[in-house]
């Protein structure tokens, strides 16, 4: 079947019914969207002592649809069933078993995959104001080198040039640079609960979860069935300079990150470069080659606002919530 991850035929033959704990298969799943709090989430549930989320967060195994290949062995991503189980094979008896994996929302084929293996698994989806939330996709990207474009009113320009092959960056799937598919989010939301049944599905709010933490935290937890306790609030979306400045500079810099973090992957040359350069000398370059993004020009704002209003409509009746008010969608 197109799209499946490698092992897919075991998954088919798994037998994951309610209850069922083959191999650590995990009994819930955050799925997205990307920078909408999902690494606090996941980090803040991590120190709960009844749930088990493992150290690599966003294992991507069911959204291979979105590589136009799947890793090898020795890859940070698991590379097959067996190894993607084994990530949750240190949790403890009684324990709830947990994975976080943002891309799983955009993906057209995850929601089935997961429901071959794991068919009772509840699903945590984020969704954020559009146009705030493409904006800081976009800034992420190019971080990431996902993306060269710097400028989002350009790369949103370019959607129909790499859908036909063009302007693509070199190592790059094109689902992630079509900017406004990612804002599909009914579309994305009834994939799950298709595949899980709406009682499984918990939609969540960026607002709300940022407005007020221990609420939202709370609701999780009822929603999973474990022990509401207090956990503290972690802060992952300080875009601090996290822009790019200069792109040849922070090519550099990646890999001088990459010798310093993981050598085994790095060039003999960079490698020692990176042990050369003083630790002092570090947040000059740091703050030469990045700055502070700048805001959301408010022009393309509006048309953002103009073009994704039907879908903020659709979500907020989806919901039975007010999106439009509360995303300000009816003063455009």
């Amino acid at each position: 079947m197109q799209g499946e991850p490698p092992g897919s035929s075991s998954i088919r033959g798994a037998q994951a019914g309610p209850g069922a704990r083959q191999g650590h298969v995990p009994d819930f799943f955050i799925v997205g969207h990307e920078k909408c709090g999902t690494t606090a989430l996941f980090k803040m549930l991590r120190n709960h002592p009844q749930i088990f989320m493992p150290d690599h967060k966003e294992p991507r195994f069911f959204s291979w649809d979105l590589r136009d290949s799947p890793p090898q062995a020795g890859a940070v991503v698991p590379h097959d069933l067996e190894s993607y189980l084994a990530l949750f094979a240190p949790a403890e008896a009684g324990q709830l078993v947990g994975e976080a994996s943002p891309q799983y929302i955009r993906s057209p084929g995850a929601a089935a995959q997961i429901a071959r293996l794991r068919p009772d698994a509840r699903i945590i989806a984020i969704f954020r104001e559009p146009a705030a939330f493409l904006r800081s996709f976009h800034i992420q990207a190019v971080r990431s080198r996902v993306e060269t474009e710097r400028d989002l009113r350009t790369a949103l320009a370019l959607e129909d040039a790499r859908r036909e092959g063009r302007e693509i960056p070199h190592g790059t799937h094109v689902s992630w640079l079509m900017y406004a598919e990612h804002v599909r989010y009914v579309e994305q939301l009834r994939r799950f609960e298709d595949a899980f049944g709406a009682e499984n599905v918990l939609a969540l709010i960026y607002d709300d979860y940022r407005r007020d933490n221990e609420q939202t935290l709370a609701r999780v937890m009822r929603f999973l069935g474990v022990e509401q306790i207090a956990l503290a609030p972690i802060e992952t979306n300080n875009e601090k300079l996290t822009g790019v400045r200069f792109m040849a500079l922070h090519r550099i810099s990646r890999r001088l990150r990459m010798a310093r973090h993981r050598p085994d992957r790095a060039d003999p040359l960079t490698r020692t470069v990176a042990k050369l350069v003083p630790r002092s000398l570090q947040g000059t370059w740091r703050r030469m080659v990045y700055e502070v993004p700048p805001p959301l020009d408010p022009e393309l704002a509006g048309e953002l606002h103009r073009r994704f209003r039907g879908e903020v409509v659709a979500l907020g009746e989806h919901l039975d919530r007010d999106l439009v008010s509360l995303w300000r969608y009816d003063e455009r």
